[in-house]
């Protein structure tokens, strides 16, 4: 651990001052102000060894990241059935296009992206009679802190300008993959996107994924491990939108980002590790926290590879 930490030390220092030339996540009117300058990183052991450096407890808006939570509750509740509405193969487009959702007949390519998480959004609305409670209630048990909640103000901006979203929808409902009343299924769905979270809080919530899905803090059963395992693969191929080769690639580990500038990383019996900064690549992906990651992965030579 005491290697870990040097290690992100050291690296954390050096991208202090990097030359961020990514641009926020503007389209999303409240995320337009957030502090460009924010930095932070959080990496959780198994053994339940934190390291935390710079904003690692600043929240910020989680926005994609809680679509693999969503995922974990709907593969629970359904198991494989759930592949019948959403498929698992890498999208090869952007998160919100809707080129191959109307050549594929409504079946979204993968979970992680805006269309198929509107489907899981959908397939937990079926289930529950208050979905976000559910769903807050499940991230506060993971984490173990009651305190996590949405960002409301995120909520209604995200809302207002969904325009592509509720095409997405509204094509889905067309070839019969969505069940339940459209409005409903949306402001579900832009909730989950609005949660806010710290590194810190993160890097702890998403630890079982290193633990072949049993919480290591209570011992909890939060997936199996052949569920852990598929939903690993699903984060490594789909967690980066069109730039997933690109991160696999670069560093190697499973992982899910999300346009608030959050990363999220899994190294299987190490940690879990999650990194913000708010500027983004032209993919959508936060361009500090991808060029952070490669270096981390490649000094202490961490790799599912």
């Amino acid at each position: 651990m005491e290697d870990i930490h040097s290690v992100l030390d050291s690296i954390y220092n050096k991208f202090k001052d990097f030359e961020d030339i990514g641009e926020k996540a503007t389209y999303i009117p409240e995320l337009a102000n957030v502090d460009e300058r924010l930095f932070g990183i959080s990496l959780t052991t198994v053994n339940q060894r934190q390291v935390n450096l710079g904003d690692a407890h600043q929240k910020f808006s989680v926005q994609s990241i809680s679509k693999v939570l969503m995922l974990i509750m709907a593969y629970n509740l359904e198991g494989d059935a759930l592949w019948q509405r959403v498929d698992v193969e890498p999208s090869g487009a952007g998160f919100n296009s809707m080129i191959l959702l109307e050549l594929e007949k409504g079946i979204p390519r993968n979970p992680l992206i805006n269309a198929g998480a509107i489907v899981i959004a959908d397939v937990l609305l079926s289930h529950y009679k208050d979905p976000e409670s559910e769903f807050i209630n499940f991230v506060r048990r993971l984490t173990n802190d009651p305190t996590v909640t949405f960002d409301d103000k995120v909520f209604e901006s995200e809302k207002g300008v969904g325009y592509r979203n509720y095409a997405l929808i509204n094509m889905m409902k067309s070839f019969g993959n969505i069940q339940n009343p459209i409005d409903e299924v949306m402001d579900f769905y832009f909730k989950i996107c609005s949660l806010s979270m710290s590194c810190a809080q993160l890097s702890k919530t998403f630890l079982f994924f290193a633990n072949d899905g049993v919480d290591p803090i209570t011992n909890e059963i939060i997936l199996t491990p052949s569920r852990n395992k598929r939903i690993n693969a699903i984060m490594l191929l789909c967690g980066f939108y069109d730039e997933a080769g690109e991160f696999a690639y670069r560093v190697g580990l499973p992982g899910k980002s999300g346009v608030g500038g959050g990363i999220l990383a899994i190294l299987p019996n190490m940690y879990s590790i999650v990194v913000f900064s708010p500027k983004l690549n032209p993919k959508g992906n936060s361009y500090r926290g991808m060029a952070f990651l490669e270096c981390l992965t490649t000094e202490l030579s961490d790799s599912v590879f």
